[in-house]
């Protein structure tokens, strides 16, 4: 049997699937209600083990994972690599058909698609982040309200014990101190649940070689551990660090024709949450000390912004070498030394 490619564009609540014989010619065009079902019978066509192309879209999980268990081969496309912006005419049937001949071509730009494990993790750690984003929102919320009548706290940190009793004396007006004892409670809502997150991410990487290796460099603790082994996920994908920081996002931009080379800031292409990782860490320690060094020798030739980017990006080649190895070599020899 020839082979066939399927190129899907999903989207959350119908898709349209195109089948694409090895000539290039579309052999059918179909949409259908988002169903595992009737995504099974519409891949099914194409006959056994198919080449599958998915963009990597809203809610594109459970699709992957209905084909895979069909055994198709899923290629998870890179939406920003598809370029398909400059198209003059852009519609569901023709992205779909765009994949498919593109899975034909091999030429596809094509992301990782992490196991059903590392997603949950993901999600985990993913959704804690965003409640601490959140949390520091309703914080900023009761500093607005303070300074609106008058009040400027005292204290460097008004959410420790001296804070508390700080806000409960505090006079205000009732309207004010209704959104005050308001943003409070809500505080006290969010500090339980990133509580109990933390706690499930514990349970869920506590037997990680990785996630404790990474702790040895100065400035990552248990929560950046775990988004750098979460969002990274299988580190044997990545042939070395520099493949690893290009990933992130944490390279310069290269731009070459004939004998001009323009290069400038950092792609930012890959994982958010890594970049604010990596540069997290090294804010306030510098991470280790040859990182620290780096730090200060590149400031004072090209800035703090350049040179905090760039301490960031050594010390995510130390998180490479504790994810692969589970242990970070020359950290340990230092302190052996030492």
């Amino acid at each position: 049997m020839e082979r066939q490619y399927v190129g899907i564009d999903l989207h959350r609540r119908r898709s349209v699937i195109v089948r694409m014989s090895e000539s290039g010619e579309v052999l059918s065009t179909v949409r259908i209600d988002n169903d595992p079902v009737a995504l099974s019978l519409a891949v099914a066509e194409a006959g056994p083990n198919p080449e599958v192309a998915l963009e990597a879209c809203y809610g594109w999980y459970w699709a992957a994972d209905v084909l895979q268990a069909d055994g198709a081969t899923v290629h998870l496309v890179h939406p920003s690599g598809l370029n398909w912006d400059q198209r003059r005419v852009k519609n569901d049937k023709r992205d779909a058909t765009e994949l498919a001949n593109r899975l034909r071509r091999n030429d596809l730009p094509e992301g990782w698609i992490a196991p059903p494990k590392t997603r949950e993790l993901r999600e985990i750690v993913r959704y804690r982040a965003k409640l601490v984003a959140l949390r520091t929102g309703l914080k900023a919320q009761v500093q607005a309200v303070l300074a609106k009548q008058g009040v400027f706290a005292p204290l460097n940190h008004l959410w420790g014990p001296g804070g508390k009793k700080f806000l409960n004396d505090v006079p205000l007006d009732p309207g004010f101190l209704h959104r005050v004892e308001s943003l409070r409670d809500l505080i006290a809502v969010y500090d339980k649940e990133v509580d109990l997150l933390e706690r499930e991410i514990f349970r869920w990487l506590r037997d990680d070689a990785g996630y404790w290796a990474i702790q040895q460099i100065n400035g990552v603790g248990h929560t950046l551990a775990a988004i750098f082994v979460a969002e990274i996920g299988d580190i044997s994908r990545f042939p070395g660090p520099q493949q690893l920081c290009s990933w992130a996002g944490m390279t310069p931009k290269h731009r070459e024709s004939d004998v001009k080379v323009h290069r400038s800031g950092i792609t930012k292409q890959g994982s958010t949450l890594v970049r604010w990782a990596a540069v997290e860490a090294i804010s306030h320690v510098r991470g280790s000390e040859k990182i620290k060094q780096d730090y200060h020798r590149i400031a004072d030739r090209r800035g703090k912004n350049i040179a905090r980017v760039a301490a960031a990006r050594r010390l995510l080649t130390l998180v490479y070498y504790g994810l692969r190895d589970g242990e970070i070599r020359c950290l340990a020899s230092r302190s052996e030394a030492g």
